[in-house]
């Protein structure tokens, strides 16, 4: 199944980068499932509005400092909490320091993964923890099983992203049924 709509890709992929990993990760990502599948949207400059726009939704964020949002997120938090995402397929994506802060490692993932099931959204992508070293995170499934979504760590764990990115971008384009 291709896209046949020019104007606009299946997928909006919406992120939050302040140290521009999340956005790096954004454009593998786009790399990975094509360019005609997914239109990129920094949340600093684009209207978060415009996720009710599409049926499929990546989001990236990192966790900053102790398990807190990343800026840009956090000044359009209101505005995710009112929308409707009902119907919608999210998966999400975190970036973390596992060793640096590891009481909080994708915590942010969590936030967010939280506030969009809130407002309706269905997520897919979820992530196995195994392989993982932190001592708590609230981006973790009740069972602590798996993240709510790809958790990458830049910091300390560079030479796995892409592998990681090459499985989760396959899994995900699944879950969303476009494969």
């Amino acid at each position: 199944m291709k896209p046949t709509d020019t104007t606009r890709a299946p997928i909006g992929l919406f992120y939050g980068s302040s140290t521009c990993y999340t956005e790096m990760a954004a454009e593998k990502i786009r790399e990975r499932i094509g360019d005609e599948w997914i239109d990129l949207h920094n949340v600093a400059s684009d209207d978060v509005a415009e996720m009710q726009d599409y049926d499929f939704l990546i989001l990236g964020i990192p966790t900053w400092d102790y398990g807190e949002l990343q800026e840009d997120w956090e000044n359009c938090w209101d505005q995710l909490a009112a929308m409707n995402l009902s119907g919608k397929k999210v998966a999400c994506y975190g970036l973390g320091d596992q060793e640096g802060y590891p009481q909080w490692y994708q915590d942010a993932l969590g936030y967010l993964h939280a506030q969009v099931v809130a407002v309706g959204a269905k997520a897919v992508g979820y992530w196995s923890a195994d392989g993982y070293e932190f001592e708590e995170s609230k981006g973790l499934t009740p069972d602590g099983a798996q993240f709510v979504g790809l958790a990458l760590d830049e910091e300390n764990e560079f030479d796995r992203t892409d592998e990681r990115l090459d499985q989760w971008c396959a899994q995900i384009m699944h879950e969303f049924g476009l494969q």
